[in-house]
């Protein structure tokens, strides 16, 4: 059994050292021949080649960012009614806070705070009148998990594929036309909350700077400072 070990071992040095004598030459020279080893071919680099831009060094930073986003999406979560009509929505925002530890040069995790109101008066059919017959308002808390795809660049400019992922809490208020509260039926509202978006950071300094973006779920544009740790 040994011997079939011993046998394949010799077989594999002697095919190695046959591969390594057929790459040298044997030329001639003064005194005899002599063994030459096969120079590699270098493929010259053109002259008018330029090196591709080195990106910075990268330093994880902890990001603070507050924004403003338009139009608040929460408008399509206001009741219907068959026999009344809505007026024009109010809004605010949402306003956003964020922290973020962008830990690679590509990736960037955090937790995103919204906050964001809308409201809008209601008529019935046989009301002429500018006085509401009711108002409905919904406010809404939104925690969410932020995850962000950075693209590197070597400038001031660094766009970013967002998305978000969390938790609504709301409070639902209906009113008569002098602010008493109504005893009406709730809405059925969304638990949960997210936000896709695309977007870009532009520096204005090395620890400031600005940031837009668009996308859907609770904004379609958003906007707003960020700063860096």
């Amino acid at each position: 059994m040994r011997s079939k070990y011993l046998f394949a071992a010799l077989v594999t040095m002697l095919l190695t050292t046959a591969y390594a004598e057929a790459q040298t030459i044997i030329v001639p020279g003064r005194g005899g021949y002599y063994r030459q080893r096969p120079r590699r071919m270098v493929k010259p680099r053109p002259q008018n080649m330029r090196q591709q831009p080195q990106l910075p060094k990268f330093e994880p930073t902890v990001n603070l960012s507050f924004g403003y986003g338009f139009p608040n999406l929460d408008k399509d979560y206001l009741p219907e009614y068959y026999n009344a009509y809505s007026g024009s929505v109010n809004q605010t925002g949402p306003v956003t806070g964020s922290i973020d530890y962008h830990f690679s040069r590509n990736m960037s995790i955090g937790a995103t705070v919204m906050y964001g109101k809308v409201s809008a008066p209601y008529y019935y059919g046989s009301n002429n009148t500018f006085i509401p017959d009711f108002n409905a308002k919904l406010e809404s808390w939104a925690f969410m998990l932020n995850l962000k795809s950075y693209i590197p660049t070597t400038g001031k400019v660094s766009p970013y594929f967002r998305g978000s992922i969390g938790v609504n809490t709301w409070d639902q208020t209906y009113t008569d036309a002098g602010g008493r509260k109504l005893n009406m039926p709730e809405v059925d509202l969304p638990d949960l909350a997210y936000q896709v978006g695309v977007g870009a950071e532009f520096k204005l300094s090395k620890n400031a700077g600005f940031f837009a973006e668009a996308g859907y779920g609770k904004y379609i544009l958003h906007g707003g400072l960020m700063f860096k740790f």
